[in-house]
């Protein structure tokens, strides 16, 4: 059994150019200023949660710095050998 606390009560500061924005807005929609911001909020809980897969978080950097070569990964120690040599020979 979960325990629900009271409704939440939040209080927020706006720039004025915001404030006028919003209050034009939901007068011309005849929207209340409270079901706006509760459907603000689902809205952007779900957006973060279909985002919070590890690959969708990392998905931006991904293939980001190509290397043009296909098979980097599987001669990675004959790479680091090269470098390694080549290093030396300096």
């Amino acid at each position: 059994m979960s325990y629900r606390s009271p409704a939440l009560t939040i209080s927020i500061r706006l720039d004025p150019e915001t404030e006028d924005e919003l209050r034009r807005r939901l007068d011309a929609q005849g929207e209340p200023l409270s079901r706006f911001v509760r459907e603000a909020i689902r809205e952007k809980l779900a957006r973060n949660e279909a985002q919070d897969t590890h690959y969708a978080l990392g998905e931006s950097l991904f293939g980001r710095f190509q290397s043009g070569e296909t098979d980097r990964s599987v001669r990675r120690k004959a790479l680091i050998r090269e470098r390694l040599h080549d290093r030396h020979r300096r």
